[in-house]
């Protein structure tokens, strides 16, 4: 994934973008970097954050570095901000984004002019670089980032810094937010809207899908209206994005509350064919104790650190206790620690959980997660809850089973969809090729395909019970019109 941060001050704003930046730390791992504009023109740095974090590495850059106005990122790829020097002069950039049609878009850079690119490690070409090849190729950086818009596909929205300001455009289809804040004498550009809160800025501004405007200390120039059509990402609001932050005006941490509500709505509400791979479906503590069937759970639990909010949500409605029968160790591995290699990551991710034998030996659990990827890591969570004495454990997701590898967001690692654990046993009891009106039929949560994928599921990673949410009941939790949404990892619909 990735994110970014902007300011243009009055003053000198360095310890506003670095902590700006800074807060953008859950959305990469891998490097971060901040580029200023002042008297001696641009200065830039860029740290590896893959083994410390982003505030102990540009610590002392903060000292050095000196402008009223500046631009910073966290980056799960390429290393960035960028100086550019072209024809529509020096300025730096930094983008979030994927973009699908590198290679047509790196054979018509070459065709009009282009002379080469600097190649990163594997072979891949930075994609802000290549970003930043396709404004130039325009007579102005409005009409280079209108002609981004048009030529990538994928997603791309992107901050340009210039010695006159600050270039926000939003992706085309508003796929991820670009927030603006304003405060005395300086203005800011943000990916999350709660990193300038403590920094004295409020609310100013939402860019709509592929707006583009210039910040300025004094407030925001509009330079080309926002496009009609929007698909915003949902995962932003499932897991990737901050409690505290606010995305077309639905704030994280109460979405997620409601997500876990509308989970225990249908729990209480199911039938013993309502779709729960493994639940009897009682519907109420009466049922249990009318049966002498102890499937009702004796407390609701959240995975660290995205399946809390929705478990509170789903504890509030059923009235099962909320209880925390793992606690998260953060002092020495907090998330931006995370390594690339993936069996690393879940090494970290199971030492990371710390077990209270109290809330978990002879109980019954109902366990949240954000979502079911690759299935290592809560397979293993569950396992490691055994060990520790529980007597059931029920998995629910807070989204529907993960079907299509996103082609818009890095917002996974995966390689291929088969990392997906759903992929993986549709492979099995399909074959090699899969069409695509067959893997649609196995999103359909009332089709016969999805209630055996999901038994198989429940199945490989020994889980009491598994129901995941539906995708019409997670557009509820979110509240936006569907059409306003991409889904498109879940339905696999564009």
């Amino acid at each position: 994934m990735g994110g970014f941060f902007g300011v243009t001050s009055k003053e000198d704003c360095v310890m506003d973008l670095f902590f700006g930046t800074d807060y953008h730390s859950h959305l990469g791992t891998r490097r971060g970097g901040m580029a200023v504009y002042g008297r001696d023109g641009f200065q830039r740095s860029i740290h590896n954050i893959e083994n410390s974090p982003f505030r102990t590495k540009f610590e002392r850059d903060v000292e050095e570095l000196k402008g009223n106005s500046g631009i910073g990122s966290i980056s799960d790829n390429e290393p960035q901000p960028l100086l550019i020097q072209s024809h529509l002069g020096s300025y730096a950039i930094v983008t979030v984004g994927k973009i699908n049609n590198e290679s047509d878009l790196i054979r018509r850079a070459f065709e009009n002019g282009h002379i080469h690119f600097m190649e990163m490690s594997g072979g891949r070409i930075n994609a802000t670089e290549l970003t930043a090849a396709i404004i130039n190729q325009k007579e102005s950086l409005v009409e280079g980032l209108l002609y981004a818009q048009e030529m990538i596909e994928g997603s791309m929205s992107i901050l340009i810094l210039t010695p006159e300001g600050i270039y926000a455009s939003r992706d085309r289809y508003g796929r991820t937010p670009v927030m603006i804040g304003r405060k005395e004498n300086a203005c800011c550009v943000s990916f999350e809207s709660f990193a300038y809160i403590n920094l004295g800025y409020r609310d100013y501004a939402e860019l709509g899908p592929g707006e583009i405007v210039l910040v300025k200390p004094t407030g925001i120039q509009s330079l080309s209206r926002p496009r009609t059509e929007m698909k915003m990402c949902s995962f932003l609001w499932v897991y990737y994005g901050y409690p505290t932050s606010t995305y077309e005006g639905v704030n994280v941490e109460e979405m997620r509350y409601r997500c876990g509500r509308i989970l225990a709505e249908r729990d209480m509400g199911c039938g013993s064919n309502g779709g729960c791979a493994g639940c009897p479906g009682r519907k109420t503590e009466n049922l249990k104790k009318e049966t002498g069937e102890s499937v009702y759970p004796d407390i609701v639990a959240g995975v660290p650190d995205s399946g809390i909010a929705h478990a509170i949500g789903y504890a509030n409605e059923s009235g099962i206790p909320f209880a925390r029968p793992f606690i998260k160790y953060t002092p020495t591995w907090p998330r931006s620690f995370m390594p690339q290699n993936q069996s690393q990551r879940n090494l970290i991710a199971k030492m990371k959980l710390i077990p209270i034998d109290a809330l978990i030996r002879d109980k019954s659990l109902l366990l949240i997660d954000d979502s079911i990827v690759r299935g290592t890591q809560l397979g293993e969570t569950t396992e490691f809850l055994y060990q520790s004495g529980a007597k059931e454990v029920h998995i629910r997701p807070a989204c529907p089973p993960l079907l299509f590898g996103c082609k818009y967001l890095n917002f996974s690692r995966s390689n291929s969809d088969l990392d997906l654990i759903t992929r993986r046993i549709i492979q099995g009891r399909e074959g090699d090729e899969v069409s695509h009106e067959v893997l649609l039929d196995y999103a359909d949560p009332d089709s016969r395909n999805y209630q055996e994928m999901v038994e198989e599921i429940r199945r490989r990673l020994n889980f009491t019970s598994l129901r995941f949410h539906r995708l019409d009941d997670l557009e509820k939790s979110i509240g936006l019109p569907p059409e306003k949404l991409c889904t498109y990892c879940w339905s696999g619909k564009e």
